[in-house]
């Protein structure tokens, strides 16, 4: 059994077993979401970002979906840290993230930076998973806290390191404190801990499959919301204007409201023909996206 001081100022602490077995909950989740996992790393968002060609429009708007999670997933933590099944993995300090998110965001958008941005329909989604989690099915936690906080701390460094050298931004890591972990001095070592605490979880075997599902959940969430990012990335090729250059208004935005309106949402669909059509390059598409559209549509009937 080994030995390890405490992260969260408990004191040195016996962390569990020394050899892993294929039941502890840190290897059935590991192996249970590497296929989605894998899928994940390989989105076009990914490629571009590891190979350092970043906007930094989608990276603002990519704090924004972050901001919006992390605030619902540690309020979720902040009622449930008490919970059986989450009080072991508490570890405010070392790991929450919405206030470096508020810092990054006020760097990039300003000191009204909450009056200029919005949550996203996908963020959104996962926003409202998180809080059903929270407070109908609290053990559930677990799989976000382990989906995001583990995967920040792993190959968040390398994409801080990216993001940095490509936007230009400043050497002393302004509007990139969301990859900052000033309380875990080695993250190897704290990665460890955590997935330590997770096995010594007393939890039946039904249970465990339904963390492993939650957690590929959370994985799917993160991709809806990067393949949002890659729509609007569509967008800003089109040269249209984009959710966060409108006052945060996200209803002015043509790519959500070409996402609504093929969805069968009519006022959705008028305001992307208004948005469309206030816009030079819009007016040279339009008959294009409106054909688009219509295909969708009428594909999605059949």
């Amino acid at each position: 059994m080994a030995t390890t001081a405490s992260a969260n100022g408990a004191g040195p602490v016996n962390e569990g077993k020394d050899t892993l077995s294929p039941e502890d909950l840190s290897e059935l989740l590991a192996a249970g979401t590497k296929e989605v996992h894998e899928k994940a790393e390989n989105t076009q968002f990914v490629k571009d970002f590891l190979k350092g060609r970043i906007r930094k429009e989608l990276f603002k708007l990519g704090a924004v979906a972050l901001y919006y999670t992390y605030t619902a997933m540690e309020e979720e933590i902040e009622r449930n840290k008490d919970h059986p099944h989450f009080a072991p993995l508490y570890f405010p300090t070392e790991l929450h993230r919405r206030e470096a998110l508020a810092r990054d965001l006020e760097y990039f958008y300003g000191p009204d930076w909450q009056s200029e941005v919005s949550c996203s329909p996908a963020a959104q989604r996962y926003v409202d998973r998180i809080h059903e989690v929270g407070q109908e099915d609290p053990v559930l936690l677990v799989s976000h806290a382990y989906t995001r906080y583990m995967g920040d701390l792993s190959g968040g460094q390398v994409l801080k390191k990216v993001a940095q050298r490509a936007m230009k931004l400043p050497p002393t890591g302004e509007g990139l404190e969301f990859y900052t972990f000033d309380g875990i001095h080695s993250a190897k070592e704290f990665k460890q801990l955590y997935r330590s605490r997770m096995n010594v979880l007393v939890l039946d075997g039904d249970t465990k499959k339904r963390l492993v599902a939650e957690a590929v959940k959370a994985f799917q969430f993160n991709m809806e919301v990067r393949g949002q990012g890659q729509g609007m990335e569509e967008v800003l090729d089109a040269g249209m204007p984009v959710h966060g250059a409108m006052g945060g208004d996200i209803s002015k935005c043509p790519y959500y409201s070409a996402k609504m309106a093929a969805s069968g949402g009519s006022e959705y669909a008028c305001q992307l023909a208004m948005a469309v059509l206030r816009h030079p390059t819009g007016q040279v598409l339009c008959a294009a996206l409106a054909a688009a559209l219509a295909g969708f549509a009428a594909w999605y009937l059949m």
